[in-house]
């Protein structure tokens, strides 16, 4: 079932809040609407036009029914009932999952892939689902030398990791090192000195990318700990995108053979394993 956004803009002709001018670098054709490779600055200038459009939209058809609801859609879990709006992706039953209107296909044709590598990188569909626009290389460089340089832990949370017993299930020590987090929560800080509502996305920005930045060495650590003995993840290297580094953490070592990353002396418990890496 497609979304409640997706039938109102088909009923009602609601503008596409995100239509940007192409381009094309190396055969790819690129949506983004600008060159800026700042992706804070980017939403700073698509947010309050996007706000402004849906508030028209709104005001126009606020009395609008999108639908009915039947008994049998209550006792079966909402099942198919219209009953919020979500723009980064439609999940339909017959097509299947489309993110910003691109398909998964299109995705891994269209988002950039690091050197050697047939996968699209994630920093390219966190841009593409930020903004709707298909990423520039530069774009995607630009947001992988971001979350290098948020991604260290603080000494509490490491602290915290390494005094779990190593038969705490691994997820049960991710989810509490997530928790322990929120101290270093931008959001929350600029909630208590009540800072304007138009300001939450801001705040909200930031968090969200310290935490994507973080989650790689909170679980390549839980890793470690539990199967490696404790030993260091290492450092991460600023030139390398989230996936590399996150690799690197975990005991990856990954050479270029004919144009392709290949993983050699990865050990896992008693297994060794040796295989394309798809970054």
């Amino acid at each position: 079932m497609a979304l409640l956004r997706q039938a109102t803009s088909k009923a009602f002709a609601l503008p596409n809040v995100l239509q940007t001018k192409s381009h094309v670098i190396n055969g790819v054709r690129c949506l983004s609407a600008d060159s800026n490779t700042n992706l804070k600055e980017v939403l700073a200038k698509k947010i309050p036009e996007h706000n402004a459009k849906v508030k028209a939209f709104r005001t126009a058809h606020n009395t609008t029914k999108v639908g009915e609801v039947t008994l049998d859609q209550v006792y079966g879990g909402m099942r198919s009932i219209k009953a919020m709006v979500w723009e980064t992706s439609v999940l339909d039953a017959d097509e299947g999952i489309r993110f910003r209107g691109f398909t998964i296909p299109e995705c891994q044709a269209k988002l950039p892939k690091a050197p050697g590598g047939s996968e699209p990188l994630p920093e390219g569909l966190f841009w593409l689902l930020c903004t709707g626009d298909i990423p520039t290389p530069e774009q995607v460089k630009w947001v992988s030398k971001e979350w290098a340089q948020r991604a260290a832990l603080p000494a509490h949370v490491v602290a915290l990791l390494n005094n779990f017993p190593s038969n705490l299930h691994p997820m049960s020590q991710f989810a509490a090192a997530v928790i322990a987090l929120q101290s270093e929560s931008k959001f929350a800080k600029a909630y208590e000195e009540k800072a304007h509502k138009s300001t939450y996305w801001e705040h909200a920005y930031e968090d969200s990318m310290d935490l994507i930045a973080k989650l790689p060495g909170v679980a390549a650590t839980i890793y470690r700990n539990v199967y490696k003995s404790g030993s260091s993840i290492g450092t991460i290297d600023e030139n390398k995108d989230w996936s590399a580094n996150f690799c690197k953490m975990l005991g990856y070592k990954v050479k270029l053979k004919r144009g392709k990353a290949v993983v050699t002396e990865w050990k896992f418990g008693r297994y060794e394993w040796a295989r394309y890496l798809l970054v």
